[in-house]
């Protein structure tokens, strides 16, 4: 389960808009710093065509937890400036992983700022979705990730995270439901359960 360090993703697919406009910068970044909680369903493409089904959930500043439905059942928490895996077909200890490491730390920074130097790599508009791909610009060794909205209104559809040596994985959710209260239990990396 070591690719699901970089599971994460989101995005549906939406009817056509006609009056849709790349959405600036300062858009995006308004949007993300509103976002402080959220859950989804969400489907998660590897880079071998596989794919997963689970529900995630977002805690912003630096919370989040993806439940991996069966077969896989594995579970992924960001908190506590960790990201930790958790396999349960593995006789192994959880891996952990620094979150600074991970493209995520963009996402669930507490202050996102995706005008700030060298932090964007690629703002760029399709004609129904705008897409925003950033990375750390102190560690850019450590991956990108890009982000897919719509603007009416605005939205995150899809995720892709980039890792170091060029694989992605991608995301798709479900609209996201927002200003839930999530128990902290959810988010322990030093204790991951399922259906805590």
């Amino acid at each position: 389960m070591k690719h699901f360090v970089y599971a994460i993703a989101f995005a549906v697919c939406a009817p056509a808009i006609s009056a849709a406009e790349q959405l600036s910068l300062s858009e995006v970044s308004g949007y993300l710093n509103g976002l402080k909680t959220a859950a989804t369903r969400f489907v998660q493409v590897n880079e071998d065509g596989s794919e997963a089904t689970g529900r995630l959930l977002l805690s912003r500043p630096g919370k989040m937890r993806f439940e991996y439905d069966a077969p896989h059942s594995g579970i992924v928490i960001a908190g506590n400036g960790a990201v930790v895996i958790v396999d349960p077909k593995s006789n192994q200890a959880p891996e952990t992983y620094p979150l600074r490491r991970t493209p995520l730390s963009v996402l669930l920074a507490r202050k996102v700022d995706l005008q700030g130097a060298k932090m964007v790599v690629g703002h760029s508009f399709d004609g129904t979705h705008t897409r925003v791909r950033a990375q750390d610009p102190k560690n850019p060794q450590y991956g990108s990730i890009e982000f897919l909205f719509s603007d009416d209104p605005v939205r995150l559809r899809e995720w892709i995270i980039y890792d170091e040596v060029g694989g992605q994985t991608r995301t798709v959710l479900d609209p996201l439901q927002t200003g839930m209260t999530f128990k902290r239990s959810l988010f322990s990396t030093s204790r991951p359960e399922r259906d805590r």
